[in-house]
């Protein structure tokens, strides 16, 4: 059975055990990348949750995994808020299935 491992700072994916998540805290960048790669590549998990503050300066290594079927790769909001990581690869992925972007138009 494939896992669900949720990447991020420690106060935003804590809450993310009690529901049965696999959890990982990072406390910098370079180890949420050491981490993604390797859950990315082990082959146990299908979704992967990446906190936007750790996201956002990640989209190369993501991109390295976005035509692989699994896992899936979603950009979640931290404690810190929303940075529109989640809403641009949701974007993307809209303009790559369909060829348009129907849900948001030009709109930036």
């Amino acid at each position: 059975m494939y896992k669900i491992g949720v990447i991020g700072d420690k106060q935003s994916v804590s809450g993310f055990v009690a529901v049965g998540l696999s959890v990982f805290p990072c406390d910098d960048l370079e180890k949420a990348k050491a981490v993604f790669h390797r859950l990315a590549e082990c082959g146990e998990y299908a979704i992967l949750y990446l906190t936007e503050n750790y996201g956002k300066d990640m989209s190369d290594d993501i991109e390295k995994y976005k035509d692989m079927q699994l896992p899936a790769i979603i950009p979640i909001p931290g404690m810190c808020g929303s940075y529109g990581v989640g809403v641009g690869h949701s974007k993307k992925a809209v303009e790559r299935a369909v060829g348009v972007d129907i849900i948001y138009g030009n709109q930036e």
